[in-house]
């Protein structure tokens, strides 16, 4: 704004957040930041749906040298607002690309995965039919403390392994982004458990979350993997707000009326058992591996536990208790007894995943869903 025109330029700001309000689930919005942008200029692009910078581009609300004037810091304008600031540490935006040409191609690419406007169906290409994989059974450790890429997982399921991740440098302990199953557009969520032993947190709930609301807005099927061991504990985490932080993943998920299936790849624990798209929160089908497990908590701290008094009794409580995580491992730990109650469809070969995922696409392409009627919900922002 130009401070000489006074009040109107404030009002014309309004004016376009007002617009951009009004248009957010109608049309897809997406902001290209290719220069600097400050003050009340940097709202527009953070109510669209994404944001996509240059390494070049530059974001604040306030520069540099009122930073230094009120507060006594030194800062430059890229350490205060730049790219790879608003990609890895404020999740403001959600590419970053090393040059125009590039930042005006993932717009494109980006472009190539979305609906024009809420009321159509998200492109569709030509496909063949998924076929099975052997090469899935190898993707997983079978020492489930031992660590993997997601993103290998993602790509043997989606089709040609092209997948378009979203705010890939922020909140890594959670993957979100576009692919196609048999030709049809989704949206995936998965835990990354080589960040974080892939835990929720208050920025992986917040990305998850909104991401979800995106692909819910304009039709686009939500396939989440789950891997997932529980929220990262802590007083930073509990200070920061954690809990209505991942309080939003919860309403995210649950208000979603387009086609939602989990399918859940390892562990799958208590509270973030349930925030990842579980039965309980609208899930309309739930795969598990074989190796998945599903359980209140931990088989080690569910023993200590429950078998607190056996073990304490014992001669050898260091063998006892070892016994009862054995013991815990199979009677609880497992997809089956999940199965058996009714939260898991179907324990599959992960040589299968890919013709189970679009049959289970194909017969939700007519799902509805009559929600009671009412203004809006009040998610925990």
């Amino acid at each position: 704004a130009r401070i000489q025109e006074g009040i109107d330029s404030l009002y014309g700001y309004g004016e376009i957040f007002y617009r951009n309000t009004r248009a957010s689930g109608v049309i897809p919005q997406i902001a290209v930041n290719l220069g600097p942008t400050a003050g009340g200029a940097v709202y527009s692009p953070a109510i669209m749906d994404f944001v996509i910078m240059s390494e070049q581009a530059t974001m604040y609300i306030t520069g540099p040298n009122v930073v230094k004037a009120v507060m006594g810091e030194e800062v430059s304008h890229a350490e205060l607002g730049g790219g790879a600031v608003h990609n890895q540490e404020s999740g403001v935006a959600h590419f970053l690309a090393d040059s125009d040409e590039t930042a005006i191609q993932t717009a494109r690419r980006l472009l190539s995965f979305l609906p024009d406007n809420y009321l159509q169906e998200p492109p569709r290409l030509e496909s063949i039919a998924p076929a099975s994989d052997p090469a899935l059974r190898a993707l997983l450790p079978t020492d489930h403390s031992k660590s993997y890429d997601v993103h290998a997982v993602i790509e043997q399921i989606v089709d040609g392994g092209d997948f378009m991740e979203v705010q890939s440098l922020f909140a890594r302990n959670i993957v979100v982004g576009f692919g196609r199953i048999a030709g049809r557009v989704v949206g995936l969520i998965a835990n990354q458990a080589r960040h974080l032993a892939g835990v929720l947190d208050i920025n992986s709930a917040d990305k998850a979350a909104r991401f979800v609301r995106f692909c819910d807005s304009f039709n686009i099927p939500l396939l989440t993997l789950t891997d997932c061991p529980g929220y990262l504990p802590g007083i930073q985490q509990e200070h920061g707000g954690v809990i209505r932080h991942g309080a939003k993943l919860l309403f995210a998920y649950s208000e979603a009326t387009v086609p939602k299936v989990t399918l859940i790849l390892r562990k799958a624990y208590g509270g973030a058992y349930i925030a990842m798209c579980s039965r309980p929160l609208g899930a309309d089908m739930v795969f598990a591996y074989p190796t998945a497990e599903i359980a209140v908590m931990g088989a080690e701290g569910a023993a200590e536990i429950i078998f607190k008094k056996e073990i304490a009794s014992a001669g050898n409580p260091d063998a006892a208790r070892l016994e009862k995580i054995r013991e815990y491992r199979e009677q609880f730990y497992n997809p089956y007894r999940a199965a058996e109650r009714g939260f898991v469809d179907a324990v599959i070969d992960p040589a299968d995943t890919r013709p189970t995922i679009a049959r289970a696409l194909e017969m939700l392409r007519s799902k509805s869903e009559n929600p009671p009627e009412k203004r809006h919900g009040n998610i925990p922002l």
